[in-house]
């Protein structure tokens, strides 16, 4: 059972928890103290496999007499049951969790974010400019606005307002159209009336 950073809910290193009581969480960089019982390391000490490689296996890189249980999934060496760290489903060596330590860098790193809320106020206030497609894209906002609601947000903006605002501005066009229509319908019928 891994143990989760208090901050992000990340698995905590193992090595540093039984070294010390502290733990840097390798996802966001929070320092975690922690006090975990001996036996959660005791499941861990037992090897699975053989510790020994024989002629035809591979060798772990960094102890080439000990028989390799994975390969790292940044660089690819292999590594034996004492070298491997897990970080989810990806299994990394010593070096490689070294080299990203320092730096506080999320294991996985997301380059770029679709900004919904940002989409959802762009739409409608475009709309305006070309008034007969606001029929489309007052109820398509608050629809797309209510879909999207829950998606994440910016990394710098944690507020939702603009979202707040497209679903006002969506239904203002919604119920000026729905006027309009009725409106325009009631006239028709008039004009119906009076021509008999």
């Amino acid at each position: 059972m891994p143990v989760p950073c208090a901050r992000c809910d990340s698995p905590l290193p193992l090595w540093e928890l039984a070294s010390a009581d502290a733990a840097a969480c390798t996802s966001c960089g929070s320092r975690n103290t922690v006090r975990v019982f001996p036996a959660l390391f005791a499941a861990l000490s037992a090897p699975a496999v053989p510790e020994s490689a024989l002629d035809g296996e591979a060798a772990c890189f960094d102890h080439p007499s000990k028989r390799a249980v994975a390969a790292c999934h940044r660089c690819g060496r292999f590594v034996c049951q004492l070298c491997s760290v897990e970080f989810g489903d990806e299994v990394w060596c010593p070096g490689c969790v070294a080299g990203g330590k320092g730096q506080s860098k999320a294991v996985y790193l997301e380059p770029s974010r679709t900004l919904y809320d940002s989409i959802a106020l762009t739409v409608p206030l475009a709309s305006l400019i070309f008034w007969p497609l606001t029929i489309v894209t007052g109820p398509g906002t608050v629809v797309f606005s209510a879909m999207t609601w829950k998606r994440p947000l910016s990394l710098v903006r944690k507020r939702r307002w603009r979202f707040v605002l497209a679903m006002l501005i969506g239904l203002a066009e919604t119920v000026g159209w729905t006027w309009l229509i009725i409106f325009w319908w009631e006239q028709f019928r008039m004009g119906l009336n009076g021509s008999r």
